[in-house]
């Protein structure tokens, strides 16, 4: 693939252009700066609003992709490929979904994850190859994610898993894009000129957050990983999460909080069968046992106890 890019072609990117409000913004005072940044970050929660059909389209792919035992694998390059490693870093302590279900590929690898390593992204055979390297299959679901929309590493992750039989989404913040066109489902969200021209970490980095934020939290809420709103897949690995888990089985059976407590140790610390155990009154192999019937979903499993 030809990684040849002329001036024209660059400047065309929406976000790569001059943003009128901010022309004379190094000659602001501090507020004057601030204000205007919080005036043009306001704008992002409306642009990812209008891509809300194309995020539930999204979230459906990969929910459809966990139940038929595949994975999710975020791929990009700088920002962008942080913010697919932080929102899959997140995912175990949050839901217990662990790197076995979610990966990120960044490119450059490890050590694009602290320092910049901007030739990396440039890399499109880079791309495939780090995408066949986590042995992908048509279970699979690939997300990749940059704000330009034409990066050739995310290209070649996007091919690569096309080449594997993965579903592929992408999510951009420029359109039409090449990305847009080797994806099965494309969610672009524009937020205009940046404040600083070509600073994707900012308007652009913000609105890759939330729909990040968005696809896994629905898909966990899909999984069954959250009861009422409560997160029941949490692993409470510390006294806060253990303190978090007994006030989630207080307020979702109303029990005490001492009895919360001890349905917590029986279950070993397992939220959902604490919670059955309480609410059908029943032994930690029968609350188990429930929730392998109603696959993992707290509410089924209740229903299946009567209760």
């Amino acid at each position: 693939m030809g990684l040849e890019y002329d001036l024209d072609q660059l400047t065309v990117l929406t976000t790569e252009q001059r943003n009128a409000a901010s022309n004379n913004i190094d000659r602001l005072s501090t507020e004057e700066i601030v204000r205007l940044i919080a005036a043009e970050d306001s704008k992002v929660v409306e642009a990812v609003a209008q891509a809300v059909p194309q995020i539930v389209q999204a979230a459906d792919l990969i929910t459809a992709a966990f139940k038929r035992g595949g994975r999710l694998i975020y791929t990009g390059s700088g920002t962008s490929g942080r913010l697919g490693i932080l929102d899959a870093a997140e995912l175990l302590p949050t839901f217990g979904v662990g790197d076995d279900k979610v990966k990120a590929i960044i490119a450059g690898g490890r050590a694009a994850v602290f320092s910049p390593v901007e030739k990396a992204e440039d890399d499109y055979e880079a791309g495939i190859k780090d995408v066949e390297a986590v042995g992908l299959n048509s279970k699979d679901v690939v997300v990749g994610i940059s704000a330009s929309g034409r990066t050739p590493y995310v290209l070649g992750t996007l091919h690569g898993a096309e080449k594997a039989g993965a579903s592929t989404i992408a999510l951009v913040c420029n359109s039409p894009s090449a990305m847009e066109g080797a994806a099965q489902v494309a969610i672009a969200v524009i937020v205009g000129p940046e404040i600083i021209a070509g600073s994707t970490r900012m308007k652009a980095g913000t609105a890759q957050k939330m729909v990040l934020n968005m696809l896994s939290t629905t898909v966990m809420i899909k999984l069954g990983k959250v009861y009422q709103n409560f997160m029941v897949d949490m692993i409470p690995t510390n006294m806060k999460l253990k303190k978090r888990a007994q006030h989630i089985v207080v307020e979702t059976t109303g029990v005490s909080q001492e009895k919360a407590w001890e349905y917590l140790e029986a279950a070993q610390w397992n939220i959902k069968a604490a919670i059955v155990m309480a609410q059908a009154n029943c032994t930690i192999e029968r609350a188990l046992d429930l929730l392998d019937k109603g696959e993992g979903v707290v509410g089924r499993a209740l229903e299946l106890a009567g209760v």
